[in-house]
């Protein structure tokens, strides 16, 4: 059964658009007709029925400070693809440009995902240790929260179960 949203704004219209945000691990989510969409400023976007990732990446390229000024402008050497070709079209030309346009695209990385490191999910099954590394690094942060709101009790059980965690690793 498909879920039917209607727009948060004028409440009357069925939702088109849907916008989620992810701000310091925090998600957002708005619901708009395509009315109040359009009147909505936060939209950096125009509406296209042809929506192409390939336009909205290199949309996020446009008229942001991604250029290092000290570095000159680099080429890939495999598939010979430049940066500011990379910058139009959206895509890279082959595997090596990620290598090659690195420290460049950390901005990027930091603009569309909020960081320049995957965190994304690891199957239990598959990961293994993987699962587990995640997983302290995230009882880690959980900890110094803890610490931070003084919450000695809660903290004392996040750090007995990071030990744990560290001795499977072993």
């Amino acid at each position: 059964m498909k879920m039917v949203y209607y727009c948060d704004e004028c409440k009357k219209r069925p939702a088109t658009v849907h916008i989620t945000k992810i701000h310091n691990n925090k998600k957002t989510e708005l619901h708009l007709c395509e009315e109040c969409a359009r009147k909505h400023q936060e939209i950096p976007f125009s509406f296209e029925p042809n929506f192409s990732i390939h336009k909205f990446l290199s949309g996020l390229l446009e008229g942001t400070p991604l250029e290092v000024p000290t570095l000159p402008s680099i080429q890939c050497p495999n598939c010979r693809l430049t940066y500011e070709q990379f910058s139009q079209i959206g895509r890279f030309g082959c595997s090596q440009c990620y290598h090659t346009f690195g420290e460049r695209l950390d901005p990027l990385l930091r603009k569309i995902q909020g960081n320049s490191r995957h965190t994304g999910k690891v199957p239990r099954r598959a990961g293994g240790n993987m699962w587990i590394k995640r997983e302290v690094e995230r009882l880690r942060a959980e900890l110094q929260a803890a610490v931070r709101e003084e919450a000695y009790e809660k903290a004392a059980e996040i750090r007995d179960r990071i030990r744990e965690l560290e001795q499977r690793l072993k």
